[in-house]
């Protein structure tokens, strides 16, 4: 593990800032609190100011009601399912479409177009937005993320709210920014309260992503989280088992070398994951210098 002592003054302002973002407020108090007696004398001390409970009330005796004979009792009317308000598209004719949409792409503002006048992904009918690739890219860096959620959806920008500003604080302590870097995600689309894609949707929307990345032309690739890890490594272990390695992913036939992280959700959630995170960008950002040496070296 990366020890402080090792780090310059700039990665230690680094360190501090992403600790700032993650949550993080103190490491160690001076005086031990015993959190446990704390909660079990707030628990006391509700008890007793909560008012004392009225008698229940019995309930009074209801004559039973006869039963309507079968003669008399009317036909249940049918009610109409959700899934018939709209035709239904088989999964494999909707993911050809989408492969027929992305590939006829010829540049991201193309494709940006047709993955907005897509409608064969029931994921857009409960979505107000829908993400694409955005950033110049400058750096050759694309990072890409699982879904959005509802601050993406309402702003229409990947990585929107406290996330993205934990993620615009990562990119920073590795020198970059939202302008220098190409950022998407693998679904476009917000699943409604935010749950899993299921494996029909992600499959109809794999074609959107891939395409992304081939006309991006990214020379090194970021994905943050559990879901777009084992999208891209087709694997199903755990963030904690898949990040930090380097895998080649190939899309659209641009193979790129790509590293996986933990999502900035992730890390406010358990701010202790930060310390992880920053060696896999410490990690990420050495390789992206190698690369920009042997690029200008073949210049």
């Amino acid at each position: 593990m990366i020890q402080a002592r090792d780090m310059t003054p700039a990665e230690l302002a680094a360190l501090l800032a992403f600790h700032a973002e993650a949550g993080v407020e103190w490491l160690v108090e001076d005086d031990p609190v015993d959190r446990i007696a704390a909660f079990a004398e707030e628990k006391a001390a509700r008890q007793l100011s909560r008012p004392a409970a009225e008698p229940a009330q019995v309930p009074a005796r209801v004559a039973p009601t006869r039963a309507p004979a079968p003669s008399e009792r009317q036909p249940a009317r049918a009610q109409p399912s959700q899934s018939s308000a709209l035709p239904a598209i088989p999964d494999e004719n909707a993911i050809a479409e989408a492969r027929f949409a992305a590939e006829s792409a010829r540049s991201l503002t193309e494709l940006k177009t047709a993955i907005e006048g897509f409608a064969s992904c029931n994921l857009k009918t409960s979505a107000r937005s829908t993400i694409t690739a955005v950033g110049a890219g400058s750096s050759g860096i694309m990072v890409i993320g699982p879904m959005p959620n509802a601050d993406d959806d309402r702003e229409g920008l990947a990585f929107s709210g406290r996330a993205g500003f934990l993620l615009d604080r990562m990119l920073g302590a590795i020198g970059q920014t939202r302008d220098t870097v190409t950022i998407s995600t693998v679904i476009p689309w917000r699943p409604p309260g935010d749950r899993m894609p299921s494996g029909p949707e992600t499959a109809i929307c794999r074609p959107f992503i891939e395409r992304q990345i081939a006309l991006a032309e990214p020379r090194l690739v970021l994905v943050l989280g559990n879901f777009a890890a084992r999208f891209f490594f087709g694997e199903t272990g755990t963030i904690h088992a898949l990040r930090g390695k380097w895998r080649e992913i190939g899309a659209g036939g641009h193979a790129v070398q790509a590293m996986a992280t933990l999502h900035p959700q992730e890390l406010l959630a358990a701010p202790a994951s930060k310390a992880l995170a920053w060696m896999d960008l410490l990690a990420f950002s050495e390789r992206s210098q190698t690369v920009d040496t042997a690029k200008n070296q073949a210049v």
